[in-house]
């Protein structure tokens, strides 16, 4: 008889989810040291609901994206060396993003905050990327957090949906999220975090791309087809 391993468990699966999802509200709400932050409670309302959809979804429909998607730390044995110390890197200094906000516009009060139309028009951004997010995982079941090619799955390329208009159709949308999470907290010094981060992710994805050259069968014909890697016409 075949026995569900621990990730595949609905319960474990959902007290991972809870327990992410109160590490990221916690991340927000113990620097700014107190409660009354409408901003970061519907940031963290935003994310708990697209959270809990895509869950449900990756449950019925994909439990080794969702496997995959859970794993707390992005490192992998069979990750590249290169890409360790870059997640690395990403994994401490996206702990910073969530954190800073609280302290710098809360707190200590250490930079005006953003005005409030530039706030809110940063909550709603959120809202389509959440939704692009979600068409990208329901097309490429290989979205690993790390880069390495899934030979125990037998990797292929994928062309459809977003990755007909750009190569990493991902970091094109976490690239955005960078600067609209701590926008719609108000925070002007995270948005420098913001700026290392994405000078980072191109980093990634400029390197990610040689890799599935040289190793992903196929690939180089689909990167002829689809030129560009995050901006449709520039790069």
């Amino acid at each position: 008889m075949n026995e569900q391993s621990p990730i595949q468990r609905p319960v474990i699966i959902w007290v991972r989810l809870m327990v992410r999802m109160s590490l990221f509200a916690t991340a927000l709400i113990w620097p700014a040291g107190t409660w009354y932050w409408w901003e970061a409670w519907v940031t963290v309302s935003l994310w708990t609901i697209f959270g809990i959809v895509m869950t449900r979804y990756l449950v019925q429909h994909d439990p080794a994206l969702l496997a995959e998607r859970l794993k707390l730390v992005p490192l992998h044995r069979e990750q590249k060396p290169w890409d360790k110390v870059i997640m690395l890197v990403f994994f401490i200094a996206g702990i910073a993003l969530y954190i800073i906000p609280g302290f710098d516009v809360i707190r200590y009060e250490w930079s005006e905050p953003l005005p409030l139309w530039v706030r809110i028009i940063a909550l709603l951004v959120q809202v389509p990327c959440l939704f692009g997010l979600g068409w990208v995982m329901r097309e490429n079941t290989y979205l690993a957090q790390v880069v390495k090619i899934d030979e125990q799955r037998n990797q292929k390329v994928i062309t459809t949906g977003p990755y007909a208009l750009v190569r990493h159709p991902m970091y094109t949308i976490t690239i955005i999220l960078l600067f609209a999470v701590p926008a719609a907290l108000g925070s002007r010094y995270t948005l420098i975090l913001s700026l290392f981060l994405t000078v980072l992710l191109i980093v990634r994805t400029y390197l990610e791309d040689r890799t599935l050259h040289l190793e992903l069968e196929g690939y180089p014909e689909y990167a002829k087809q689809t030129r560009y890697r995050l901006i449709p016409g520039m790069w």
